[in-house]
């Protein structure tokens, strides 16, 4: 016993010993200070007003600080990939009184942005999509009225499962540019920071909603992007040659095509958000699509290819047309803008927590209209622009 009590105050001394030595005593001051920085950094990720999950902050702040392979291999434990089959968890019925018109054509003459929406518009409605599924479900594909501009349909939407996965749901909206106007919104943190320009806050706030119709996510982080991102005369990051981007007009029209060859910078443009390659060009989906997924395409919660996809596009006849859905490969996102009639296309943001398209219902308030997820599978809350957002995104209002 007193051998044993020997050895033990022995011990002791050697451990105190040990941390009296100066190399020591510097290497504990540096570990305390970087726990202390990490505790500081991680609570300002935490405490950020930018709509974001506790989850999604603690990611986002570990692949900003180069911890990206460990977020990746959390994702990949926790990917469970789409089941084959099944029925959808929501109806696909239009409801009573949203059913587009039965026959009603393009105007003529009428261009996005050539004034004529005050003289007479004919809308534009979107042929029936046919189901990828095989027998369509009641309202499948079927164009449903989301939101009005002075009586004329402007915001169509509709839904289509999966030729594979039936019990997932792609949401699909048209958008009539002679009746709608888009504004593009920086994030507070990407791009982040300020001074860019007016009405350009990275939310919807009180006293700038009224003629609000729809919202919808904008592209990757800036530094995967493979592009930049302009407005209103400040640029973050840089705008790319052949880079698939949304170009932002001054009169609230866009257009989509390749930076600096199908489109380019002109004293018209108010913004630019470019995001990856063209996955429709010209009609037709480049072969591409199908090469190093992950390399060209993003990364995705555990290396699964079926994933919450985005995208936007543009027919023939100006409309917008975007696309979202929680088991799209690239091929299957390009696939659907191209059947939605999109002639130029591009993928925008990837992964469940980023996908958003809302529509705003005014029910007698038209200050502050009430938005609704088109998608009910869609993870964030139908306000997330209500409120200073992480990431840019599209606003839609009326002309």
């Amino acid at each position: 016993m007193l051998l044993g009590r020997g050895r033990d105050r022995v011990k002791k001394h050697r451990l105190r010993r040990f941390f009296r030595l100066k190399t020591v005593r510097a290497i504990v001051v540096l570990l305390l200070v970087f726990f202390v920085w990490v505790a500081f950094s991680v609570g300002q990720a935490l405490l950020a007003p930018n709509g974001g999950s506790t989850s999604s902050k603690l990611a986002e702040w570990a692949r900003d600080h180069y911890l990206g392979p460990v977020v990746t291999f959390g994702e990949w434990l926790t990917y469970n990939p789409p089941k084959v089959g099944g029925k959808p968890s929501f109806s696909l019925a239009v409801p009573s009184g949203e059913a587009a018109p039965a026959t009603a054509g393009p105007s003529q003459s009428a261009k996005p942005g050539d004034g004529s929406e005050a003289h007479g518009l004919q809308p534009i409605v979107p042929a029936t999509l046919a189901s990828l599924a095989g027998k369509p479900l009641p309202g499948e594909g079927q164009w449903r009225v989301l939101e009005k501009v002075n009586g004329e349909p402007a915001v169509f939407g509709t839904f289509l499962r999966d030729a594979t996965y039936t019990s997932y749901v792609n949401g699909i909206v048209s958008m009539d540019q002679r009746l709608v106007s888009f504004q593009l919104h920086p994030g507070s943190e990407d791009p982040g920071g300020s001074g860019w320009g007016p009405n350009s806050q990275p939310w919807i706030p009180t006293g700038s909603r009224t003629g609000l119709l729809a919202t919808f996510n904008g592209g990757f982080k800036l530094d995967s992007a493979q592009g930049g991102f302009y407005l209103n005369g400040r640029t973050s990051g840089a705008l790319k040659p052949g880079a698939a981007s949304i170009v932002y007009y001054k009169n609230g029209t866009i257009a989509i095509g390749a930076w600096d060859q199908t489109v380019r910078m002109t004293p018209a443009v108010a913004g630019v958000r470019q995001n990856l390659k063209l996955i429709v060009d010209n009609g037709q989906v480049p072969a591409t699509v199908n090469q190093d997924i992950e390399t060209n395409w993003g990364a995705t919660l555990g290396g699964g290819y079926y994933v919450w996809r985005s995208g936007l596009g543009i027919t023939r006849d100006g409309r917008v047309i975007f696309v979202y859905g929680p088991a799209l490969n690239v091929q299957d996102l390009a696939d659907l803008l191209q059947r939605a009639g999109a002639v130029e296309g591009m993928q925008l943001d990837i992964n469940p927590y980023w996908m958003s398209y809302e529509y705003y219902q005014a029910d007698g308030h038209p200050t502050d209209p009430t938005p609704v997820n088109l998608l009910p599978t869609q993870q964030q809350s139908a306000y997330r622009y209500y409120a200073p957002y992480s990431r840019d995104f599209t606003a839609v209002y009326s002309r």
